[in-house]
């Protein structure tokens, strides 16, 4: 698919609960700026019907951080994870950018998608919309903050929402220098940018049972753009949580995770 480098994701690996063992596995991939551990509440859920895994997408979480960021390559990344773990065919959820990683998987390698599950993003390009946040970690970066009172101080510089500070506050780590650190790959994202707010790779349509799940309150998943997603995924199933915003899933989680549930359990 593309001449980059794959590298060995990070991911949690939950087994399911007794009983469930031979159940069709579900892989989560998060979105811009997320990782695996955004889950864990959701994966404690899930995996009392299948095995979880939940993964870090390259320059996020605990993956390696490398150039490149168009979405056939993040597919063959988490192609290489799913032979390294034998699953060769998945339940498929993923949440905005990740939820662009997983049209990318269902487009290109149909055969490892049993459904797909996309959280409130399209299959079309947006527009710029993260120059706060890249400037708000940036500070971060340049202010090496000793603890997280002082990296909140230094992301309030640009980012007024407590709840958006919150979770760019997931990305750091507490370095060798005893500072607040980013554990992500700034810069390559920064890079490759244009990459993640563009259409999802793949020339055809996937044909296979699909959710798409938004928040009432959000814009990522507008009306206007219904006829271009149906396009891409014909058998597409479009809900609406109420009361929810972009980050649906931590606005109404239980409706969220019930949503989920009852559609792998209609395959």
């Amino acid at each position: 698919m593309t001449n980059v480098a794959t590298v060995d994701l990070h991911f949690i690996d939950m087994p399911a609960d007794d009983g469930a063992a031979d159940a069709m596995p579900l892989v989560v991939i998060h979105g811009l700026l997320g990782s695996a551990d955004n889950w864990r509440s959701h994966l404690k859920v899930w995996q009392r019907g299948r095995r979880v895994i939940a993964l870090d997408l390259r320059n996020h979480g605990r993956s390696p951080h490398a150039e490149g960021m168009r979405y056939a390559t993040m597919v063959e990344d988490v192609i290489a994870l799913l032979d390294k773990l034998s699953i060769e065919r998945a339940h498929v959820l993923g949440h905005s950018m990740g939820g662009k990683v997983a049209i990318s998987l269902a487009r290109l390698a149909p055969e490892r998608v049993a459904s797909l599950m996309v959280a409130d993003i399209a299959p079309v390009a947006y527009e710029h919309g993260h120059d706060d946040v890249f400037a708000a970690l940036d500070n971060v970066r340049q202010g090496q903050p000793k603890n997280r009172r002082e990296a909140d101080d230094l992301l309030s510089e640009h980012v007024d929402s407590r709840p958006t500070r919150l979770f760019l506050a997931t990305n750091l780590v507490r370095n060798e220098d005893n500072v607040m650190a980013l554990r992500v790959g700034l810069d390559h994202i920064k890079r490759g940018y244009n990459d993640i707010i563009g259409v999802p790779d793949g020339e055809q349509p996937y044909e296979g049972p699909t959710l798409v799940l938004r928040g009432s309150d959000s814009h990522y998943v507008a009306d206007d753009m219904l006829p271009t997603l149906r396009e891409v995924l014909p058998r597409a199933r479009v809900v609406t949580l109420k009361n929810a915003g972009h980050w649906l899933h931590a606005d109404q989680p239980d409706a969220f995770q019930q949503a989920v549930m009852a559609f792998i359990a209609a395959q």
